[in-house]
């Protein structure tokens, strides 16, 4: 029977190897092996490996290449766990990050050399560091679950090292002068009311697409933000749990929200009128799509480039961001804040407060200056 450094017995089929262990088993005439930093943790493996190999979970090793492990990985790891925006967005930054690059490739030949001239080619071909981001987590945690099932020795993502941080591109607010220019062009938009809600409460653009006519609780005098809008190809829009666990969450109802909301109720004059309708809908009361938004954003803009006046093009995102500068001039207190735009940290928030309002800044240094 094998012991560890220290002379204690280990179990049946582990031995130490340098600062880990190792455990062993015979399944169907074949050896598999795990890995793990103790003892208890090889038996888990081991367990669970077992337990694959029986129901048909698990994929050898001989020649098994990247597109076939990340369809199990897919499926059988993350299809339950996680949200289906999420699902379908491994989906999508695999098939159009990794799958050209690497997806041929055997997991057993896969280096961390390999790995970061993924990086650089992600970089030659446009890609934000953002997007590189997303698509290493999901080699990373692709080829972490590889090493689980004891696939391949080690995960080769943590040899590589991500591109270098570029200075960040400054968020972008409308001034007040910018905000009152574009709302009032924007009279006779279809979405008018879309834009005086989310100006008012910093909803995001899928939260905003979601919204329903029993998400508004006058009792309560709340607006109820429990879902998000997101369109899924080959599904058509779906309806999602909000970004984040604080996402969730209940926004105050103002008299402006609320004005807006009962001229936006009657807008379309549908019909059948159901609790359950979107509140801001096409003509047929189906969901409006991200490319009309900012497709009537564009010709909002364009009016008033029309009209003689100068206005950078912005996103539906940019009124999120007005919303919080609007709050911070206000002096809304950063708790606060973060509560109704749903941020999951306070330094979300605090970011903000670091780069907006550069006069506000120099106004409270002034108030100190005489301190010294």
């Amino acid at each position: 029977m094998a012991k560890d450094k220290r002379g204690r017995k280990l179990p049946k089929g582990i031995r130490q190897r340098g600062s880990k262990f190792e455990g062993r088993f015979m399944y169907k005439g074949m050896t598999y092996i795990v890995h793990a930093s103790t003892v208890t943790k090889v038996q888990k493996e081991i367990t669970e490996l077992k337990y694959k190999l029986e129901h048909g979970c698990f994929v050898g090793r001989e020649k098994v290449i990247l597109d076939e492990w990340f369809k199990v990985w897919l499926e059988e790891y993350k299809k339950n766990r996680v949200k289906i925006g999420t699902y379908t967005s491994y989906e999508k930054y695999y098939r159009f990050c990794i799958h050209e690059r690497m997806g041929e490739m055997s997991l057993t030949d896969i280096r961390g050399v390999d790995v970061q001239k993924f990086y650089n080619d992600l970089v030659k071909d446009g890609y934000a560091l953002s997007s590189i981001k997303v698509a290493s987590a999901v080699l990373n945690g692709c080829l972490r679950q590889a090493m689980r099932n004891g696939l391949i020795e080690q995960n080769p993502v943590r040899l590589a090292e991500l591109p270098r941080q570029k200075e960040k591109k400054t968020r972008i607010a409308m001034t007040k002068e910018q905000q009152a220019l574009f709302m009032e062009y924007a009279k006779e938009s279809y979405l008018y009311n879309f834009f005086a809600v989310m100006l008012r409460t910093g909803l995001r653009r899928g939260e905003m697409q979601g919204l329903k006519y029993s998400d508004v609780d006058k009792k309560n005098n709340v607006l109820h933000v429990r879902r998000t809008l997101k369109r899924i190809e080959g599904q058509g829009y779906i309806e999602d749990t909000p970004k984040t666990r604080t996402s969730k969450r209940d926004i105050p109802l103002t008299a402006d929200i609320l004005f807006y909301i009962e001229v936006q109720r009657n807008y379309w004059v549908l019909k059948v009128e159901k609790m359950d309708r979107y509140l801001f809908c096409n003509e047929n009361g189906e969901p409006i799509s991200r490319e009309r938004i900012q497709g009537e954003i564009d010709r909002i803009i364009k009016r008033i480039h029309a009209a003689g006046y100068d206005f950078p093009r912005i996103t539906s995102h940019v009124f999120r961001h007005t919303f919080a500068t609007r709050a911070i001039e206000a002096g809304m207190p950063p708790q606060v804040l973060k509560t109704i735009l749903g941020h999951s940290s306070l330094a979300m928030t605090m970011d903000l407060y670091s780069h907006v309002l550069p006069d506000v800044k120099a106004e409270e240094m002034n108030k100190i200056a005489d301190v010294f």
